[in-house]
């Protein structure tokens, strides 16, 4: 009988594009979230949890970027004995459940609904450095009503945000622009129903920012040749068609009046092209009514995100302070949330057309420009640790523990071999513990407990001669009864240095 292969074992890696979050990243993520939810709260926002998997027809082209309606998204067919089970996915953002939401409980819910949502949301993509197939948003929407209050109100809620967090003003800015405003460049340019040369123009006006105005100019013309030399051909436009979209790339000046003039000048005679400005305005005066300047919220054409999915008002917010690449250049650490109005996406289920405009944060984005800030990053302090000298009193040493658990401070029994007493003070260190709590056979037979200071014994090792030492022990001998009083005078004295 043939001897039966055993099994390979399976391999402890990390799939591909995901990654572990450890101790201090999810505490600093939890706790960055809970002060975003207070914000959205502030404002009447409700929370909302869906359920992390939709139908994909639920889900629909709205997929930023692919051609495809499940392209992008990680999909699969429920079993069916006749092969007709749902197609499922994974989401792959917060906004396409809400519409799936609202159309289906659209008759319980206020209206406007004012909602926000916050989870891991997952896409099928090409990993690669800092571009993960898993990863945090942070939403807000309020469905239900065309009026510009909504947009001016999501805009001055994420200023309200990145201030609460810890970007102080003048770190950041909202800038604020509309999509009808570009239709009407694109009506002016005369290319009629030609929906591949409007496209094109699109694609081409998403690259301002990394070309310029010449680089658009050439681009939209006959072409132009890359940083490595090579030609890239260009839309084929003529100079007539090209300059209403540098008119409106170039239109921002240091006075907003003027910007607006500027835009009326790129879109002519275009009607939705006027009422997007006129949207613009509307949203400006409301926000200099709330008391937002331009010195948190301005009005910026060259923003130009989500054309194929936005409809009216889009938003960004930029962090505007210098940061050094991985190749040690100076640069602007850039977009941290986006959003806009998208009112045609909840129409997909109620046929009625439903207005809706949000914003979506980048968690761990934000995460990491608070860490560049230096306002998290910092190491996470650990439990205080109950040392076991004698296995056979766990029941004292868990008594230790549950009065430290009921005085609010943070402590755990050190549950490994208790036979090296060294290796229970190596796992306090490898804890980040503040302190440690000793005691053996005789401080229990005397009334007492030996309490380590951890922080200062360290620095003490690190710097101090042996006299210095003597004159500032790190280890105290108090009463059984002093014990919480003893640990939490330490914690206070480490909290304040």
């Amino acid at each position: 009988m043939a001897k039966q292969k055993k099994a390979p074992r399976p391999k402890a890696i990390t799939p591909k594009g995901f990654r572990d979050y450890f101790g201090v990243e999810v505490t600093e993520r939890t706790e960055m979230l809970h002060q975003i939810a207070g914000v959205y709260h502030r404002y009447g926002f409700e929370a909302l949890e869906s359920s992390a998997v939709e139908t994909v027809e639920a889900l629909g082209k709205f997929l930023p970027d692919v051609d495809r309606p499940n392209e992008g998204v990680f999909a699969w067919q429920e079993f069916d004995e006749k092969d007709n089970g749902d197609w499922m996915a994974l989401r792959y953002d917060l906004t396409a459940p809400l519409a799936r939401v609202y159309a289906q409980h659209r008759n319980d819910l206020p209206n406007p609904y004012r909602r926000y949502a916050m989870g891991p949301v997952w896409r099928n993509e090409k990993p690669g450095p800092g571009r993960y197939r898993q990863f945090y948003q942070c939403d807000a929407d309020t469905v239900g009503t065309a009026s510009m209050a909504a947009d001016a109100e999501i805009c001055a809620m994420l200023s309200d945000t990145l201030e609460t967090v810890g970007i102080p003003r003048g770190d950041y800015l909202v800038r604020v622009n509309n999509r009808k405003v570009m239709n009407g460049v694109l009506e002016v340019m005369g290319l009629g129903e030609d929906q591949a040369a409007k496209d094109n123009v699109l694609r081409t006006i998403d690259k301002f920012d990394k070309v310029g105005e010449s680089g658009v100019r050439e681009l939209l013309g006959k072409g132009r040749l890359d940083a490595s030399g090579a030609y890239i051909d260009g839309v084929g436009l003529s100079e007539d068609q090209i300059e209403p979209v540098i008119a409106f790339l170039t239109s921002k000046a240091d006075d907003v009046a003027k910007t607006f003039e500027n835009l009326r000048g790129a879109v002519g005679a275009s009607s939705v092209g006027a009422e997007g400005i006129g949207e613009l305005e509307q949203i400006g005066d409301l926000l200099a009514a709330g008391g937002y300047g331009s010195d948190r919220i301005e009005i910026d054409p060259s923003i130009v995100r989500g054309l194929g999915y936005y409809t009216g008002p889009v938003f960004e917010a930029e962090l505007t302070f210098e940061i050094f690449d991985e190749k040690g250049r100076k640069r602007q650490f850039g977009s941290v949330s986006g959003g806009g109005r998208y009112d045609d996406l909840v129409k997909r289920f109620t046929v009625q057309a439903v207005p809706a405009t949000g914003l979506s944060i980048g968690v761990d984005r934000l995460l990491a420009a608070l860490r560049e800030k230096g306002r998290m990053g910092g190491a996470s302090v650990g439990p205080v640790v109950v040392t076991v000298m004698d296995r056979d009193r766990m029941a004292d040493y868990q008594a230790m523990v549950a009065e430290l658990r009921n005085a609010g401070i943070r402590a755990e029994v050190y549950l490994g071999n208790p036979k090296n007493f060294g290796n229970q003070l190596k796992y306090a260190d490898k804890r980040n513990s503040p302190v440690a709590v000793i005691e053996g056979g005789d401080e229990k037979d005397r009334g007492v407990v030996q309490i380590k200071d951890l922080i200062l014994g360290a620095k003490i090792a690190e710097t101090a001669t042996h006299e210095e030492w003597k004159e500032r022990p790190s280890q105290f001998e108090v009463p059984r009864g002093e014990l919480v009083e003893k640990v939490r005078e330490i914690l206070a004295s480490q909290s304040e240095e």
